[in-house]
């Protein structure tokens, strides 16, 4: 099908440019402060309208799409959380499928891990020990998942070059059946080589659902739907986890191959239904929108909203004018577009675009964000079954408190709805990393001091409880906050291969981190136990002290607002971000 006809070409972009232009306009309708008797709401439609005149002023060729955007973007930021429920059920819905694919990601993952403390599973893939009984060797143990996060790495590049060309909905159903292949190893695997083997390839599929899920969800939500919609990822993660530790701890009284083999096969059980519903899932507008079709992301949007309540024609305007301001500042200046050939070209974007202008500190912001996750202790937390073992605790009571675990943490991540909008991503961000800070040095300070044979239970319990503390502030603050500040952080047009670039960098962070922390607790190794505390603890201060300069807060504001807010380069450390820009001009 060809392109729909191109924007004619622009004019470099003043608003962007220019250092006479004002974002004290953007700035009103977020401020906190006084606003000198002025009302809010006309104050914002005033800045609104200053916003997209100087755009158009400065694109004569964005006239036409100016006024659509600007009532789109106006109306879009009037929503309120119930209003979008009512307006956009269809798209909630949609996003809430699409993430599920996260919970078998999760599910799959932890199933092999959780294998590990199986007996059928230690006897048929274990080594014999002195004492007759089995175990996977320790090597296989840092080995499996490394596996699956090296086929992670070549999902999520192989996903930053197809989900551009064929779609988030046509990727994400060629990911589901390569999985669906893939399990089979898993399923009959007679040996740790084949189980090696289903890791890496299943990987793969597993590298495309981490971050096709967020940007789907990024692009069919509103302002007001957002937060609510992208911390769900997190939430998908958590119930993918608690539900493989809860069929593990299901089959623990079977003594047959069947207790991992069922396991296993239950993950097709889960993905057909998504299956089904990605086919039946329209694509994102906005994917369209870049692909210059404009009719099809029309129909999109119809789909994925209530009939008659939203003016699709001024949506539609705001995704290409936000679309055309981002060529000119990521340089992909269409200035020379004047047939279908070069029109479709304009829509291609590298990886090395993610390191130019100011989408060098997008990139910088997403991958760091997304790495303090993985160096702010949540490798320690995930060895609470080796607490709860020093406590005393049998398998199957382990497993008990595992869930329980896993089970709070769904309960933070549901409450984190509360405090997202309200508090917003920065300070959430900061006041998480503070509180585990805090945790972390207690949990080293309890590892480091010395106790007699009768009170090494007590610790054990102590550092038990401090992990499961660390697990509520983390799906309370960190987990959801991490997935809304991934969505908003990147431009609309590289948020693809941002996202790749942010995951890969969180998976080399966690094959290193994934092996330091088995020699921390390892009494033949570092033998650090709960004093591997102490060095979760500095890397979160530094996660903070860096969050804390860089960070900016995205909380109320459309793509083209934050589009502005980077280049104009405003400094990140006041708690409103747009705030700063009256000082730039």
């Amino acid at each position: 099908m060809d392109p729909d006809p191109p924007i004619p070409p622009q004019a470099p972009c003043a608003a962007c440019r220019n250092p006479d232009y004002s974002a004290t306009s953007v700035s009103q309708s977020h401020h906190s402060g006084s606003n000198e008797g002025m009302d809010k709401s006309m104050a914002a439609a005033s800045s609104q309208a200053d916003l997209f005149s100087d755009l158009s002023a400065a694109l004569p060729d964005l006239q036409l799409l100016g006024s659509g955007a600007r009532a789109a973007t106006q109306a879009e930021q009037r929503i309120t959380f119930l209003n979008g429920c009512r307006l956009y059920p269809k798209a909630m819905a949609w996003s809430m499928l699409v993430s599920s694919t996260l919970a078998m990601v999760g599910f799959d993952i932890l199933l092999t891990f959780n294998f590990f403390s199986l007996p059928p599973f230690k006897q048929k893939y274990g080594e014999r020990l002195r004492n007759g009984e089995f175990d996977i060797p320790a090597r296989w143990q840092f080995g499996l998942p490394s596996a699956a996060a090296a086929g992670e790495i070549v999902g999520l590049l192989f996903n930053g070059i197809l989900a551009d060309r064929i779609g988030y909905r046509g990727t994400m159903a060629v990911a589901l059946v390569a999985l669906f292949l893939f399990l089979f190893l898993f399923f009959f695997a007679v040996n740790l080589q084949m189980l090696l083997a289903a890791e890496i390839l299943c990987g793969i599929p597993w590298g495309v659902f981490q971050t096709l899920s967020i940007n789907y969800a990024a692009e069919v939500m509103p302002v007001a739907l957002r937060a609510y919609l992208l911390s769900n990822v997190n939430l998908c993660w958590v119930g993918g986890q608690l539900l493989a530790t809860g069929v593990v701890r299901a089959f623990l009284t079977m003594d047959s191959e069947w207790s991992y083999r069922i396991p296993y096969a239950l993950q097709w059980a889960l993905g057909v239904p998504i299956f089904i519903g990605i086919l039946l899932a329209p694509e994102s507008p906005w994917w369209w929108i870049r692909h210059h079709h404009p009719a099809a992301a029309r129909q999109s949007l119809r789909r994925l909203t209530k009939r008659g309540t939203v003016d699709l024609d001024e949506a539609i305007s705001m995704m290409q004018h936000t679309n055309e301001v981002e060529k000119y500042l990521t340089g992909n200046d269409t200035t020379t577009t004047t047939t279908t050939t070069t029109a479709a070209a304009a829509t291609t974007v590298s990886y090395l675009d993610c390191f130019r202008r100011t989408d060098l500190r997008r990139t910088e912001l997403a991958c760091l964000v997304w790495v303090t996750q993985q160096v702010c202790g949540t490798s320690l937390a995930g060895w609470s079954s080796y607490f709860f073992e020093q406590a005393g605790l049998h398998t199957t009571n382990a497993f008990n408190f595992t869930i329980g675990t896993f089970a709070l943490a769904v309960v933070a991540c549901i409450l984190s709805w509360f405090l997202l909008p309200r508090v917003g991503r920065r300070r959430l961000y900061l006041a998480g990393l503070s509180a585990l800070c805090a945790v972390l040095l207690a949990a080293g300070g309890v590892g480091a001091a010395s106790a007699s044979a009768s009170a090494s239970r007590t610790q054990s319990w102590t550092l038990v409880a401090l992990l499961i503390l660390f697990t509520f502030i983390y799906n309370l603050t960190i987990g959801p906050v991490c997935y809304v500040l991934l969505a908003e952080l990147p431009s609309t047009r590289l948020r693809v291969k941002t996202l790749v670039l942010a995951r890969v960098a969180y998976n080399l962070a966690g094959l290193l981190i994934n092996w330091m922390t088995p020699q921390m607790l390892s009494p033949a190794a570092w033998n650090w136990k709960g004093r591997a505390g102490f060095f979760f603890a500095g890397c979160s201060f530094c996660c903070l002290v860096y969050c804390y300069w860089r960070l900016p807060e995205t909380r109320g504001l459309s793509y083209l607002e934050i589009d502005i807010l980077f280049e104009k380069r405003a400094k990140a450390v006041l708690s409103l971000y747009i705030f700063n820009l009256q000082s730039l001009g």
